[in-house]
């Protein structure tokens, strides 16, 4: 198969298009940095650039698929207000204009596998009852913003298989929020934002390509799917395996929510939200997780 990958050199992207290529696909990464970008042991690189309105229509009519990973990163910058306009574009009028170029020039394009978030859901509500695929969007700004973004993927379900994954905090050793954890752990110290108890539903990089590769293989998958780890924790615990993983002399400090939301403004909201999702129609569709208890996801990482 010939796969197109929009952020194909991301965190997820790379590990995506290994395992593709592991696999013996061909693999296009659709990109706006063309230049300079040579084939290389099946991998190729052309123009798509949403935010211009320009993409490379031949390279398009090529693919048998397409996983969609762009986006503006959620926690790059703090969110001010143009900061804010290019999470939305960047999700919401990036993926029109691809649908919309897959649906003029990409017959014989069958399969997009496309990015969501678990932003879309909100904070818990009381007593807590894990999100499913099912919920009503939050009114708050990721939500809108992921209830847009899933819109505009499903305008293209009527064509081809349209899958769109909500994915969890991301665990990664080289970058996302385990990064920021504990980058402070060679000093002996772990932050803890906010109370410790609020809920986090991560899920480890490694399963989540892994998954977005399965969405693509499996056929019968179709809409709406959680990509979280099937046991989503307090941040206090993650911290307590943390400090278990390094094995060495860690204190745990408490990070008050008044200081994140002074260094952070409104994206400390985030960070403070408990959010438990349910990754059982995940796992119904016969996906298995490698990672799926953070202590083992923590000790691949550290280690």
């Amino acid at each position: 198969m010939k796969i197109g990958i929009t952020g194909g050199t991301g965190l997820v992207g790379r590990r995506v298009s290994a395992l593709l290529l592991k696999m013996g696909n061909e693999v296009v990464i659709l990109t706006r940095n063309v230049a300079g970008k040579k084939t290389t042991g099946g991998c190729s690189y052309a123009l798509f650039d949403a935010a211009n309105n320009t993409c490379d229509v031949a390279s398009l009519q090529q693919l048998d698929a397409v996983i969609h990973l762009a986006g503006e990163p959620v926690a790059g910058k703090r969110w001010t207000k143009q900061q804010k306009a290019l999470i939305v574009s960047s999700r919401v009028q990036g993926t029109a204009y691809l649908v919309e170029q897959l649906r003029i020039h990409g017959s014989r394009c069958k399969t997009l596998i496309a990015a969501s978030a678990i932003g879309y859901y909100g904070p818990d509500k009381q007593p807590i009852t894990p999100f499913t695929e099912h919920e009503s969007p939050a009114t708050d700004f990721l939500g809108e913003t992921s209830r847009k973004w899933e819109e505009e993927e499903q305008k293209a379900a009527d064509v081809m298989r349209t899958v769109s994954l909500r994915i969890g905090i991301v665990l990664a050793k080289e970058g996302g929020a385990f990064y920021e954890f504990v980058k402070t752990a060679k000093f002996g110290l772990l932050p803890v934002p906010g109370s410790g108890r609020q809920v986090i539903s991560w899920i480890h990089v490694d399963d989540l390509a892994r998954l977005f590769v399965y969405a693509l293989t499996n056929t019968t998958m179709n809409g709406v799917y959680n990509a979280v780890a099937p046991a989503p924790v307090p941040t206090g615990e993650m911290m307590k395996e943390i400090a278990a993983a390094y094995k060495g002399f860690l204190i745990t400090m408490p990070v008050p929510a008044f200081v994140l939301q002074i260094v952070l403004g409104e994206m400390s909201i985030e960070i403070l939200k408990s959010c438990t999702v349910s990754a059982s129609h995940t796992l119904q569709s016969g996906f298995t997780y490698t990672y799926s208890d953070i202590g083992s996801a923590v000790k691949n990482l550290v280690n």
